[in-house]
């Protein structure tokens, strides 16, 4: 089993920067492949960025592509998410989530194990 632990989240000035971290415990990180989703209210969960477990590759979503990039430190079992240039419409419930494919998938359904979420907020 693995634990996934988020944090970093909180309320930020679109234009702002924030870095969520998720640590991992309970599994062999440095072979998951490492997802980034988000849910607002009233929407359905969506995908934001993924790496792969050697941590060469990652894919993004266009909505935050750019803006977005998704590390890890597979020695410190974490994987990180450095958003910059925030719009309220990035504000969210951001979720991450374990994939034992190890490749990177934007399909929430693919990833094994997820964290309990940490909240993001937008002020315009």
């Amino acid at each position: 089993q693995v634990q996934l632990v988020e944090s970093g989240g909180g309320l930020v000035q679109a234009g702002g920067s924030l870095r969520l971290s998720c640590a991992a415990s309970g599994g062999s990180f440095s072979t998951y492949a490492m997802g980034w989703f988000r849910q607002a209210p009233g929407k359905e969960r969506e995908f934001v960025g993924c790496i792969r477990r050697g941590g060469f590759s990652t894919r993004y979503a266009d909505s935050v592509k750019g803006r977005f990039t998704v590390s890890r430190d597979n020695a410190k079992n974490t994987v990180y998410l450095q958003m910059n240039s925030l719009k309220p419409e990035d504000t969210a419930i951001y979720y991450c989530a374990a994939d034992y494919t190890g490749t990177c998938q934007t399909n929430g359904p693919t990833y094994d194990y997820w964290g309990q979420g940490t909240q993001v907020t937008v002020s315009s």
